[in-house]
Formats: C-alpha cells, structure tokens, sequence
C-alpha cells in the first residue's frame, strides 16, 4: 500500500470552521504544525478566489478564536494556539489606524477650548465692574413639611432616655433587659428578609448560605453578597452560626448570681453600674457598618475615608445621597445625628402623652427596637411589624402625620 510520506510527518489534520463578516462559511483543512500566517493565507486565497495579489492584503486581516474571543498570533502554530477539530475562526479585517491630525486642527481645537473656558473670579468681577448692586432678599422660604425618617431619628434619641429613665426605676430591670436582649437574639436569628433572600438565590447562591450572609450582615444585601464573594472557598462557610447567647447566657449568668448583702444605696448603685453595662453592650451590637462599596467608590472620588463613612451614616449606606451630602453644605452633620428633638415641642408632648406609647416605653424590647433603628435604619420595617413594638412605631407615625399636615 503507498503512503504519502507528507502525511505520515506533517501531524493529525484538523478541519477548521471559518466564518467572515459577510456571512460567507467553509471548512479549511489543516495540521498542527500549520502556522496561524500561512492558515490566513490559505482563507484569504479562498475568501478572494484566487491569489492575493496586494501583500499588504494578509497583515490587513487577522484571525479570531470565537469561542475564546483571542486574536491568533501569526508566527504561532495551530497546535501552540490549542485549536482543536471543528473549532470556528473569524476571519475579520482589521481596522485602518486613525490619522494624525494636521497641526492647523490640533491649533484649532485649543482655540476653541481656550473660548470656552469659564471665566475665573477676577474676570467676573471687572466684567461686573460697572453693574449697579441691588439688595435683594434671597431668604428661601422653607417648608413645613418634614421628612419623617430625618425626625424619626431625634424622636428616637428622645424616646431612648425617657425609656431608659422608666425602665431604670423598676426594680426587675436589669433580669427585664437580660430576657428582652435574649428574647431580641432569637428573634434576630429567626427573622430573615425574604426580598434580600430572594436577591441573594436569585444570583445563584444557595439558600442557607444567603441566610446565614444576610444575618451576619444586618439584611443588608450588597454586604451579605461581598461576604458570600470572599468566603466563596471557605471550607466552613456552610457551618452554622456559633449561638450568641452562650457568651451571652455566662454574662447573664454571672450577673445574676446574687452577691453578699450589701445596703439599699449600694444595691442601687449596682443595679444602675449592670444597666449602663447593658446598653453599652447593646450599642455594641447596633454599632453602624458603612457599605464597603460605597466606602471605596467615594473614596475613588477624592473624599477622605472618615468623611465617606460620616456621609453614609448620616444617609443610611445610601451612596448617591452621600455623594451630594459630601459635595454640598454637610447638613445634617454627624453630631446631630445624636441630638434628641426638643422635649418642649407639640409633637415631643403628643407622643408621651399617647397611651399605647407610654406603655411600649416600659417594654425593653422597644427600647432594644429603638436602639437598633438608630443604628440601622432599613430595620424599621421589620419593627413596625412585630406584635410589641409594631403599634407604638404607627402611633409614632400617626401623631408625626397629624402635627406635619396641620
């Protein structure tokens, strides 16, 4: 039997598809140690029917991997491209470089811009020079319509000491807060938000993982989607949660283990020294955490990282309401985030006077809902839903709606 010697040295034969941008298809067959140049050749000659007159035709093309959207490197053969049997090729005309402009364009492109420049302060004030000033009353008129949320916070900071007042003269209250920061944990790990658990499986990652993402993250889903991101490879990333409440049950423990006799007044002291530790503890928890997106982002624009996360704060994780409170007059500022509204004013005096109100305040869990609402302000939804602190957040709302509108 003969045998071509050529076939027997030149390497297996692959059959490649080759498409153009006109839509024209057809098979070229070639070897493994067929170099990229001379497979181009061999499609151009079948592109134009014949052969390749201008020479400037085969480095005016080039070939394209379209599975893996590569540019072919002409001195590099089909084997060291990895291309494989009845893998596809754009053959694809390359783009012409564009031209150097002329000089008389690029002096007239800086003319131009030059005229269009703002002019500085000096030139403003000589061109204004000669004008007469006019005293005009630029006082803008405010309104007295209040964005809820904004009032929402200083109700809060308010309500939060009377609450801790009342709460401090039961006698019960340091074993109240103990069950009530309990009772809040389980309730913490019970409750998920079903729209960022969808967001998050929707994306793809399972269920009891988004779960445990959005609870280490306060719900909130761009943090709950970095942290799933980083711990992609963790080999402990689906283990559950380490329960809370065993450091928890310890601290309560240890608390509640009764002490020698001492007097009323020291007793007192005591009782008032393991509150303050209590709703240290609790500020702890509800300790605010900036959106680490935003936080980069803002900072790419220049803004210092203190200011970035004093902007997120004060506009709960929101970065485009950020941005315009870093690029505007500041208000409100950090500080009064923490500045209750006035005890004297209508509305302040209608809340306390509010029966269902009076009685959340000696609830701990509200004062607990107060305190996280502080921190994390996409939590209120959550409260106004619950059976205990739900009511006293509509009566809040209620009475803030009657005072706004009248």
């Amino acid at each position: 039997m003969f045998v071509q010697e050529e076939k027997i040295f030149a390497g297996k034969v692959l059959k490649i598809h080759i498409c153009t941008m006109e839509g024209t298809e057809w098979l070229e067959e070639v070897t493994e140690d067929t170099t990229i140049e001379k497979l181009k050749e061999k499609c151009l000659k079948h592109y134009v029917h014949g052969s390749l007159e201008d020479p400037k035709t085969l480095t005016h093309h080039k070939l394209i991997h379209a599975a893996t959207e590569r540019i072919l490197t002409d001195t590099k053969t089909v084997a060291d491209e990895n291309l494989k049997d009845k893998d596809v090729l754009l053959l694809i005309k390359k783009r012409p470089p564009p031209t150097p402009p002329k000089m008389a364009d690029i002096s007239t492109d800086e003319k131009k811009k030059q005229e269009n420049k703002a002019p500085d302060k000096d030139a403003i004030l000589k061109a204004t020079a000669s004008l007469s000033t006019r005293h005009i009353d630029r006082t803008v008129t405010q309104h007295n319509i209040r964005d809820f949320q904004t009032e929402l916070r200083k109700i809060l900071v308010s309500l939060i000491e009377v609450a801790q007042k009342l709460l401090a003269l039961n006698p019960d209250a340091v074993e109240l807060f103990k069950k009530a920061n309990a009772m809040l944990d389980e309730d913490e790990e019970d409750r998920v938000d079903e729209t960022a658990l969808q967001q998050l499986t929707e994306m793809g990652f399972p269920e009891s993982r988004a779960i445990k993402a959005l609870r280490l993250n306060h719900m909130s889903v761009t943090q709950a989607m970095e942290w799933l991101i980083e711990h992609v490879d963790d080999p402990s990333v689906d283990s559950p949660l380490p329960g809370q409440d065993t450091s928890g049950a310890a601290g309560a423990t240890a608390a509640a283990t009764p002490g020698p006799s001492v007097s009323a007044s020291a007793s007192g002291s005591t009782r008032q020294d393991e509150l303050t530790e209590i709703f240290k503890r609790i500020r702890r928890k509800r300790e605010f955490r900036p959106d680490s997106r935003a936080v980069i982002a803002l900072m790419e624009m220049g803004f210092d990282e203190k200011e970035v996360i004093d902007a997120l704060r004060v506009n709960n994780n929101q970065q485009d309401a950020a941005c315009e409170w870093l690029l505007g007059d500041r208000k409100p500022s950090p500080e009064d985030l923490d500045k209750g509204i006035d005890t004297d004013s209508p509305l302040f005096q209608a809340i306390l006077e509010n029966p269902v109100v009076q009685l959340g305040l000696t609830n701990p869990k509200t004062l607990l809902a107060f305190e996280d609402m502080l921190e994390n302000p996409l939590n209120s939804t959550q409260w106004m839903n619950d059976p205990e602190t739900g009511p006293v957040m509509l009566q809040i709302s209620r009475i803030f709606q009657t005072l706004n509108r009248t």
